[in-house]
C-alpha cells in the first residue's frame, strides 16, 4: 500500500514538470498507459518483488516505454522511481496522478453500476443529469459497471457520495419495513 503523502508529492512533482513543459497531456497519456500496464498482474509483481534486482526492474520498463512510444520525461521520471526505491509505489503515485490531473481539468469521476448494460443515449442522459444537477464538474469521466444482483435501476458513486436506486436496494428497504413490528395490529386487541 502506497502512503498517501508519499503519492501525492511525487505525483505533484512529475504534474508541475509536465506543466512546465507544456507536456500535461502527452504525460497523462503516458500514464495512462502505464497504469492500464498496472493492471497485468506480472507487471505489478515485477514492481513490487525484492528480489528481482534494480537495474533489471529499470531495464524491462525501459524495454516497455520504448514500445509505448513514452515521452522522455516520463522515461526519466520512472528511472527515477527506481533510483530512489519507490517502484513498489509506482502504481500507487500514478492514480494520485491521475486525481491530481482530473482535479486541475476540473472532471469528476462517477461510477455508475447498472444491471444491465445501457445505451449511449442513457449514458449521455446520465452524463447530462449529473451536471445541470450542479453537483459534478462539467466534465465527467463515467466509469460504467454491470452488476446483474441489482435486478434493476442503477448506483451511482461520485465525490465519496452513493445514490443507489437499484431495485435490490429497493426490496432490502421493504424487507426492513415488514420485520418492524405493526402498531395497528396491537391496538385491535
Amino acid at each position: 500500500m502506497t502512503n498517501p503523502r508519499v503519492a501525492a508529492r511525487y505525483a505533484q512533482s512529475l504534474i508541475e514538470l509536465a506543466q512546465e513543459r507544456g507536456q500535461l497531456e502527452r504525460i497523462k497519456a503516458d500514464v495512462d498507459t502505464l497504469l492500464a500496464m498496472g493492471k497485468n498482474r506480472e507487471f505489478a509483481l515485477l514492481l513490487s518483488s525484492p528480489v528481482v534486482n534494480p537495474a533489471k526492474k529499470q531495464a524491462i520498463l525501459t524495454q516497455l516505454l520504448e514500445k509505448a512510444d513514452a515521452d522522455q520525461l516520463t522515461k526519466l521520471y520512472v528511472k527515477l522511481l527506481i533510483d530512489k526505491g519507490r517502484e513498489v509505489d509506482m502504481l500507487g503515485i500514478l492514480k494520485e496522478f491521475d486525481a491530481q490531473y482530473k482535479t486541475i481539468r476540473h472532471i469528476s469521476t462517477v461510477r455508475l453500476t447498472s444491471a444491465a448494460p445501457l445505451t449511449a443515449d442513457t449514458l449521455a442522459a446520465v452524463k447530462r443529469q449529473l451536471v445541470a444537477s450542479g453537483k459534478t464538474e462539467d466534465t465527467i469521466d463515467l466509469e460504467t459497471q454491470i452488476d446483474p444482483e441489482l435486478i434493476g435501476g442503477f448506483i451511482l458513486e461520485f465525490d465519496g457520495q452513493v445514490y443507489d436506486a437499484s431495485v435490490a436496494h429497493k426490496l432490502s428497504n421493504m424487507r426492513t419495513e415488514l420485520r418492524k413490528p405493526n402498531v395497528y395490529v396491537t391496538q385491535i386487541d
